[in-house]
């Protein structure tokens, strides 16, 4: 009876699946090779199931409705963390993915329904995490950003005593700088070569959302409209070693099973030593009284 309801189980996923591919005008394998060939839009690997989640999330994203400021919040977010999607496929494929697990729920039902309740919770995490994934790596580039800020603003202040072209300050940090931060410059950058320095700047600020950096911004500003900001910075690269200080600290309190792992062994060969100690007197000082 079980394998009946096992076959009969996977027959009907089976059969919903090629409905629906045929109801949404899902491209076949082959296509889905050219579709990638052509255009990655994004993708890291050549993965047929990742191009099919794309495919339906474009067509679901299309009957999507979100208002403008929302909008605006999550195109800014999407470019900033650097994914190639309009905020309505963004917002499909977080659907799409949780879906798909959702779509397990019926085999479940017919042949473990205690597993229903995982899957359901499965969902919604999936549905969580992938909605969430822009400000994660936001998240991500944030810190990563701050990270490098204290030594970016003590090259700034060594920088300013010689020069004032902010411009040639950046592109001369940008040959030293790693990672996000250096993607980062490279777009603020070009951003200035082609319009006005101080709106360059601001959108950098903007894309980041870091108050630390919000205050190299403020004085990068400063600087350009003439301002002599040498002490300004001097004093914010003092903060900044401060912070990094106490993150450096912080990153320390995080990992205490490792240190407390050691720091227990070393205090239990202490002991052992002490107690070592304490029973050879004991033994030698009965010896004596007997």
């Amino acid at each position: 009876m079980i394998k009946i309801l096992f076959l009969f189980a996977l027959s009907f996923s089976i059969g919903l699946f090629l409905i629906l591919l045929d109801i949404l005008k899902v491209p076949t394998r082959r296509a889905n090779k050219v579709y990638l060939a052509v255009s990655r839009k994004g993708i890291k690997k050549s993965n047929i199931l990742e191009v099919i989640t794309l495919e339906l999330s474009e067509k679901l994203g299309n009957l999507i409705r979100i208002g403008d400021y929302k909008k605006r919040k999550l195109m800014m977010a999407l470019r900033s963390a650097n994914i190639k999607l309009t905020p309505e496929t963004f917002i499909a494929k977080a659907y799409v993915k949780a879906g798909m697990i959702l779509l397990c729920i019926i085999p479940a039902l017919l042949i473990f329904p205690l597993l229903a309740p995982i899957i359901l919770v499965l969902t919604i995490l999936i549905y969580f995490k992938e909605i969430s994934s822009a400000d994660e790596i936001l998240k991500k580039s944030k810190n990563a950003i701050e990270y490098e800020l204290p030594r970016f603003v003590n090259t700034i202040t060594q920088e300013l005593h010689s020069s004032r072209d902010i411009l040639a300050i950046l592109e001369t940090y940008k040959k030293n700088a790693t990672g996000i931060f250096k993607r980062e410059l490279e777009i603020t950058i070009a951003d200035m070569k082609s319009g006005n320095l101080e709106s360059a700047l601001t959108r950098f600020e903007t894309r980041i959302g870091s108050s630390m950096l919000s205050d190299v911004i403020r004085g990068l500003v400063g600087t350009i409209r003439g301002d002599n900001n040498i002490v300004y910075f001097q004093m914010l690269s003092h903060d900044f070693k401060q912070l990094e200080l106490q993150r450096l600290k912080a990153e320390v309190m995080k990992r205490p099973s490792k240190i407390r792992k050691y720091s227990m062994m070393m205090l239990g060969c202490f002991v052992i030593m002490y107690l070592v100690v304490m029973v050879l007197q004991i033994v030698e000082s009965m010896g004596e009284l007997f």
